[in-house]
Formats: structure tokens, sequence, C-alpha cells
């Protein structure tokens, strides 16, 4: 008993201690957090991008290292970015924009974003400087719209044109005598592809060359725009493998000259006119941010981001439907908000969770208007719940479309038999209590009740689109299937009204809800210090992951994202397109 007590007490004490610093330590995290200490530019400014950086959707909140004093308590979202780009271009503090350019961070949608706002800030006539050592052929899209592009005089320049690379498992399933029982309506659905077949299909080649060549094309376009340089030239520089050598980028003119780190620094001390051992003032993007934030905490114009996978329930870094009907629910009865606008960067995933959503967005359309603006991708899920827009925004290379569904039952038996000796035996109270157990494979009947599910669900998918776009169903059948469209291709077939940006999309808003000074306020609301510091450390764990498999966390994603798929019927792209 002595021993018991003693072990409480000091259970007991220990808890208190942990609670008193946790406290602190949580109080500390919302000073710092809060602090009005103020960042300021100062004169001769010079804004760096590194173009490696990746902006999610919405604002990331970085406690852990704002607490840290490594940096800023939170990184810009893409259209913070955008915005403050455009806002350099008019501070007389800013003089021009050094984009680091080895890589990029960003989808093709959103480097068009960023693009956009840096052409318009070279229009200010400030200098717009890139360089890189090693410049990605994605970074180049981006480093393309400078004034000047430098490129290191031992480094080198990806030009060789886009690719796609899926992974096949089948395979591997056969190997460990694991059978995907699946199920899907949509001819050029090719999500479940990887699992029932070991190369594309004809189909799904047809629909991966034409987005792929829109994407391409494109990349063409605005490259020799800002080059001057015919597209015919540009794809024989990549058909015809000519650039190979730094001296080779110089001589065809994708650059404009190869300098070491120094001459660029020397380069841009000349352009300021600065004199001897002046030091340049860089600003990183979001030591620019801090000095220029003013976010309101109301407004007229609610910006909802759902960026991420659409699941059910409560969730983070997904779109959960618990979560966002909810957030729309609030922005649809808060009498402020006198227009939505419904920023959607997803690959899909649950068909119910979409539904839901899709819902709730129906609702808050008929109490005022609703637009959407579509990111990298908007496909399958992430196009259901767009489909009822007044009218939807996409990039010329948004992923859209695939509407299609599919569902993944695995039949494990004679892989639990075989390689690991475990048998199963049941008891059951119904004919189908047991539908869907990875124990044993479906009967021809329960194969026909799953199917009929699919082919219901895509029934209601397509009449959404077709009541949402006001489109003839035979139309809305035909470019369904499944088959996944560019924003260029979808604008074509009214799929998608126009293309442009979030800022457009804000200012359709504007005008539909004849709102005259526009004020923005930004769903899902930050979550308190607390949650936001111990979120944080769930992303160091991630990045943590991803750097020990290196070239083997693409396979690990794989085999995450393929039991998340199994069970419920989804909505959604194949998984891993990896483009090039």
């Amino acid at each position: 008993m002595r021993s018991f007590l003693k072990f409480f007490f000091a259970s007991f004490v220990a808890l208190i201690v942990f609670s008193i610093v946790g406290f602190f330590f949580v109080l500390m995290i919302a000073v710092r957090m809060t602090s009005d200490k103020k960042v300021v530019v100062g004169s001769n400014a010079v804004l760096v991008i590194d173009l490696n950086d990746h902006y999610a959707e919405q604002r990331v909140q970085t406690p852990l290292r704002a607490l840290t004093g490594d940096g800023a308590g939170s990184d810009p979202g893409l259209y913070d970015a955008v915005r403050l780009i455009r806002q350099a271009a008019t501070d007389d503090n800013v003089k021009g924009i050094y984009l680091k350019a080895d890589g990029n961070g960003n989808g093709y949608a959103s480097s068009e974003e960023i693009r956009r706002a840096i052409v318009d800030f070279a229009k200010s006539k400030k200098f717009v400087y890139a360089y890189g050592e090693v410049i990605s052929q994605n970074a180049y899209f981006l480093a393309s719209a400078a004034n000047k592009v430098y490129l290191h005089p031992k480094g080198g320049i990806d030009f060789s044109g886009f690719s796609v690379t899926m992974m096949y498992l089948k395979g591997t399933l056969e190997k460990l005598e694991i059978q995907p029982q699946i199920f899907y309506n949509g001819k050029f659905k090719s999500a479940t592809e990887p699992l029932r077949e070991t190369k594309m299909t004809e189909a799904n080649r047809i629909q991966t060359t034409a987005f792929l060549g829109e994407l391409y094309g494109d990349f063409l376009m605005k490259v020799g725009a800002s080059r001057g340089i015919d597209t015919a030239t540009l794809h024989q520089y990549a058909n015809e493998a000519t650039i190979q050598y730094p001296e080779d980028a110089l001589k065809y003119k994708l650059v404009d000259g190869l300098k070491y780190d120094d001459e660029i620094m020397d380069e841009i001390k000349r352009t300021l006119n600065l004199k001897g051992d002046d030091k340049v003032n860089f600003v990183a993007l979001n030591k620019y941010d801090e000095a220029n934030s003013s976010y309101e905490g109301s407004g007229n114009i609610a910006l909802i981001y759902a960026e991420g996978d659409i699941v059910g329930g409560s969730a983070d870094k997904a779109i959960a439907s618990e979560d966002f009907i909810k957030t729309i629910r609030e922005a649809r009865q808060d009498k402020d908000i006198k227009a939505i606008v419904f920023r959607v960067n997803s690959p899909g995933g649950s068909a119910l969770a979409s539904e839901g959503i899709w819902r709730e967005l129906t609702l808050a359309r008929k109490a005022k208007p609703v637009i959407v603006t579509m990111g990298n991708y908007a496909a399958s899920g992430g196009y259901y719940i767009s489909c009822m827009a007044d009218s939807i925004f996409a990039e010329p290379t948004t992923l859209t479309g695939s509407i299609g569904v599919f569902a993944i039952l695995p039949n494990m038996q004679a892989f639990f038999n075989n390689k690991l000796g475990i048998t199963f035996d049941a008891v059951k109270t119904a004919e189908y209590a047991d539908l869907g157990s990875t124990s044993r494979p479906l009967t021809e009947k329960e194969k026909f009740m799953v199917q009929r599910s699919v082919d219901t669900i895509y029934a209601t998918f397509k009449n959404r689109v077709t009541e949402g776009r006001k489109l003839q169903a035979t139309i809305v059948d035909s470019i369904a299937q499944g088959r996944v469209w560019t924003g260029i291709q979808a604008r074509k077939m009214g799929l998608v009204d126009r293309l442009g940006g979030i800022d457009d999309a804000v200012n359709c808003a504007a005008r539909m809800a004849n709102v005259a000074e526009v004020k923005i306020v930004a769903y899902p609301k930050p979550k308190d210090p607390y949650q936001q510091f111990f979120k944080s450390l769930g992303g160091v764990r991630a990045s943590m992951v991803k750097e020990e498999l290196g070239e083997h966390y693409q396979l690990y994603q794989t085999i995450k994202e393929l039991k998340q798929l199994t069970g419920e019927i989804q909505a959604k792209l194949p998984y891993n397109l990896i483009i090039q």
C-alpha cells in the first residue's frame, strides 16, 4: 500500500509540474505569435522569392519556428504571395525582385498565378532577376518571366519536355496473392489502373496525351512570349536535346548570362547604385508579409480554402465534410458576408463526403453568390463540389473533370492463408452481414450489388453536373466517363466558365454581390496557438519521413493511399500522377 501511494503521489506531482510547464510553454507561444513587434522593410529593399518554397492555398501557421526565433510565425499562402508581389510593385521601398530558381515547389496552376504576378511586377519598371545553379523545367517556367535570367557557369538547365509516370502495382499484388476487387464507371476512370493493369490502357493514354500536350503547349507559349522565341523553335530544342550545357542555354537565348553568385550580387548592387561594402537589403517574402500584414477578422467576401483529399468526418490537412459543412454554413448564415469564393485544390476523394459539401454549397448559393476558383486540381470529387457554383474559374493548366467513381474491395484470403498461415471462420445472422470483408472473395450477387451502388453514385454525379452547369445530359455523359481535362479544354466544353485565378474570382464575386470595397475573410479560421503548435510537430514528423525515405517516399505514399481508398466509393483522380 505504501508503495502504491508513493507511486500515486509521484505521478500526481509529475502531472502538476507538466501541466504548469505546458501552460507557460503555450503562453510563450501565444505571446510570440501575438507580439506587436513590427518588422521594418527598410529602403532599397530587394524582395527574395525562393521558387523552391511551396505555397499552400491558405496561410500556414508556424508557431514552433516563431518560438525558436528562426523565422516568421506563419508562411503566406498562394493568394497572399500573389498579393504581396503585386503590392511590392507599388511599394517605393522595394526596388526589385530576386528569384532563386533552382526548383519549383508548386504545381503548374499555382505557378501560373505566381508568374502573372511577376509579369505584372516587371511592368512597374522595377528589375526582376532570376538565378539558379541547376534550373529545373518548372522553375524555368517562372524564371523566364524575369527581366534577366542567369545560370551558373558550371550548372545546368532542364529543357527536355514533359512526361507523366504512373506506378503500377498489379504484379506486386499478384506476388502477394492479393486480389483487388475493383468496380468503376467511366471508361477513362484510371484511378484503379495501377491495381488492375501493368501499363496504361489505351483510353488513359489518349487522355494523358491530350492534357499533357495542353500543359506543354501553355508552357511553350508563355516561355516563348517572355524570351522572344517562337514555340516551334522551343519545342525543337527539347525534341533534339539541344540544351545540354550552360553555354547552350546562353547561345539559344534561354538565359541572359552565365554568372557565379557573387557576380549576381555585384549586378544587383550596380542596379541599386550601391558602393563598396554596402550590403543589399534582401527581404524574404515571409518577412515582407510580416511587415505588411493586415488581416481582417471580419469582411464581406468569404474566401474558403478547400485543399487536399475529400474525406468524411473531421480531419486536418484534408477537405473533411463535417468541418467544411460547418464552415460553409457559418459563411452562409453570416449577414455581413455578401458572397462566397470557394477555392478548390483537390484530386477528389469520398463520393459521400463530396455530396455533403455539394449540398451545403447549394444551400449557400440560394442565399448569396458562390464563385469557385480552381487550383492545380479540381477533379472528380473536386469537381463534384464545384459544379453548382454561379461561376467557375480555372487556370489553363488546372486538371479538372474526371467525372467518374470507383470502389476497391480487396480479397486477401490467399495472402492470409498462403503467406501468413492465417485462416478465418465466421458466424453471421444475415446473408450479407460480412459484405466487404477482406478475408474472402465477393460472391457474384455481392459484386452485382457493389457495381450497382457505383453506377447509382455515378448517375447522381452526372446529374449534379447537368443541373449545375445547365448542360444536356447527353453532353455531360460524353464529357464525363472519368476523363481528365485541362482548364482550357474544360472551358470549351462548359465545365468551366472563365480562365483566371483567385483575384478574378474575388472580383467576380464582388460584382455579383454589388460590393464596392472588398474585405476578405479567410476560412477555415486559424486554430488556437496550442493546437497550431502540436499540429506543426506533425509537419516536422512528416518531413522527416520524406527525407529519410528519399526516392522511395513515392512508394510509401502509394501504399498509404491504397489503404485509404479501400471500401468506400471514391470520386478521385489517378493517384501518384507524376508530371515532370
